[in-house]
């Protein structure tokens, strides 16, 4: 049984710094990825990473801001996220992709809230 277990979340002032972390379990995947949600917006992009090569992908309004990383060990990817905004405020998602294409299995979700 896959399991996507995010953690990190929670309150930090404008211009903080969170590091979120996604522990996989189940199988292995081609790719994991971060998505976002904000109350009445619909779901977007994060960032990604290929499990195989650690090719990274960032949404552009991400890019050096946020980084995102795994380690093998651990089946575990991260999220390291700075120079956080009050609009970077939603529940951040963790997926997983089997193959090249869609993300199939998704995590709970955290919040992330970023104060002004």
């Amino acid at each position: 049984q896959v399991q996507l277990a995010e953690s990190g979340g929670g309150l930090v002032q404008a211009g903080g710094s969170l590091r979120l972390s996604c522990a996989a379990s189940g199988r292995a995947f081609y790719k994991m990825g971060w998505f976002r949600q904000a109350p009445g917006k619909e779901r977007e992009f994060v960032s990604a990473i290929t499990w195989s090569n650690s090719n990274t992908y960032y949404a552009d309004s991400m890019k050096g801001r946020f980084t995102i990383s795994k380690d093998n060990a651990k089946n575990t990817v991260y999220l390291q996220m700075n120079s956080l905004k009050p609009e970077d405020t939603a529940v951040y998602y963790c997926a997983a992709a089997p193959s090249v294409g869609r993300y199939i299995y998704w995590g709970q979700g955290t919040q992330v809230t970023v104060s002004s």
